[in-house]
């Protein structure tokens, strides 16, 4: 029954008793069970304590608290305060004697019993339910949901699923949120529960721990545990990881201004170096003969060179697509993803020993004193194994390159967005630097240093 109809319950008993109605409270929606603040509940005691009440009416005594707390504290301020109560569906409460307190004692230590019965068993089928894998409501954009109810299960959907899996890659492959909000947008994809994509809409779908097939139970707190769902993954756990350090980063800007994998030019800030005084380069547009524009890239700090952008990019491209077409292309990457993968292997397999631990400990095989001896040992390694995983993952998925290496090189090159081709030259460790040249028309080749750097 509703609350407006509870309080006409309650008015229909006062006015056949003639009573004065001096004030109505209500809590609606606030659990009487669980402690939390009820202002309602909290305005009846300062009225009773105020001498301005001497009885409350309640459509049942369990109306009033379930709580243990709030059940000792309102019979005692009722008793000292010469307030009584009545349930509009049942007796009378005389508060001033034992039996009329004890009473309401006995009712209310009934519905508390009722309460945590009841929520003992929501809880332990929400252990089951996470244990079995299964979601706790719907797994939500990226798949399809078959039956309902503990038979329902779940397929991958065809087109949302490779949206998930394109914005990990892009991410992966130095785009920014923004960059990619605004692609999706553009090409008109539909976004999850909005008419348009958002920053935070896209970078919570690419963190979600459902992307791998992971079920969290009790998520941020000490007893946080993690089961295998029963849903397919849609990302490589590799990649999710990987993202989830990358969007994790402390020093990542979020107030939309470019990182330095979204900028719109290959060599500026940060690949390209002044090869005389080894600052930054930056892009530049400058009149040429005829009032004709031309993009250059120059020294950041004095000037010392300039060099045509177009012409410089092209060198690059070269270089990288002549690498990529060398038999151990695929090869030069492997070890920091066999570092990354070593080490999540590494906090897998401490995670599951500590939670053997704890559910041996559950079982009765081992004593609390035994568990606290376990965890302080793992724990430490634990840490240790997670910090090694985050600073072994990089920004680049090796998946990212695959395209480039082959005959189809040039032409995949050409495909990618500028961020893409920046976030693979920094994974490729090159290094270009722009040396002075003689005055005079066309472009030297020779005056650009290419280098890879030592892994």
């Amino acid at each position: 029954m509703g609350v407006a109809d509870q309080l006409e319950h309650a008015r229909t008993f006062a006015s056949a008793r003639d009573y004065q109605i001096v004030a109505e409270q209500s809590d609606n929606d606030i659990s009487a069970f669980r402690g939390a603040e009820r202002p309602g509940y909290q305005k009846v005691l300062r009225l009773a304590r105020d001498r301005k009440i001497d009885r409350v009416i309640v459509y049942q005594l369990t109306r009033m608290t379930r709580n243990r707390r709030e059940r000792a504290e309102f019979i005692d301020s009722f008793h000292a305060c010469k307030v009584n109560v009545s349930e509009a569906q049942g007796g009378d409460y005389d508060l001033s004697t034992a039996a009329g307190r004890s009473w309401v004692d006995i009712q209310g230590a009934l519905a508390t019993w009722e309460s945590e019965i009841k929520s003992e068993r929501v809880t332990a089928a929400a252990v089951r339910r996470a244990r079995s894998g299964r979601p706790s409501g719907d797994l939500g954009y990226g798949w399809i949901k078959h039956g309902a109810g503990s038979a329902a299960t779940w397929t991958e959907h065809p087109r949302e699923a490779e949206v998930v899996r394109e914005i990990v890659d892009r991410l992966l492959a130095g785009e920014s949120l923004r960059g990619i909000t605004d692609r999706l947008n553009d090409r008109g994809e539909p976004a999850p529960k909005s008419a348009r994509w958002g920053k935070t809409s896209v970078k919570k779908l690419a963190l979600r721990d459902s992307n791998i097939a992971q079920r969290i139970h009790h998520r941020g707190q000490a007893d946080e545990e993690r089961f295998d769902g029963c849903w397919p993954a849609l990302v490589d756990r590799a990649k999710h990881e990987k993202v989830v350090a990358l969007l994790s980063e402390p020093g990542r800007r979020s107030n939309g201004t470019a990182r330095p994998g979204a900028r719109r030019h290959l060599l500026s800030w940060g690949i390209g170096e002044c090869g005389v005084c080894g600052e930054k380069l930056r892009a530049v547009t400058k009149r040429g003969p005829h009032g004709r524009p031309l993009d250059l890239y120059v020294c950041d700090g004095k000037g010392c060179v300039g060099r045509s952008e177009p012409a410089v990019d092209d060198l690059v491209k070269g270089v990288v697509i002549g690498r990529m077409s060398m038999p151990d292309a695929l090869d030069f990457l492997l070890g920091d993803d066999a570092e990354a993968r070593r080490w999540s292997e590494r906090v897998d397999e401490i995670s599951r020993r500590l939670a053997d631990a704890a559910d041996a400990f559950a079982d009765g095989a081992i004593t609390a004193e035994q568990l606290r001896r376990i965890t302080a040992r793992l724990q430490p390694e634990l840490d240790d194994a997670e910090q090694r995983r985050a600073a072994s993952v990089v920004s680049l998925d090796l998946d990212a390159l695959r395209p480039l290496a082959g005959p189809q090189a040039g032409q995949r090159w050409d495909e990618m967005a500028v961020a893409q081709r920046r976030a693979v030259l920094s994974t490729l460790g090159l290094r270009v630097s722009i040396d002075p040249t003689p005055r005079g028309p066309g472009f030297n080749p020779d005056n650009v240093r290419i280098e890879w750097r030592t892994r």
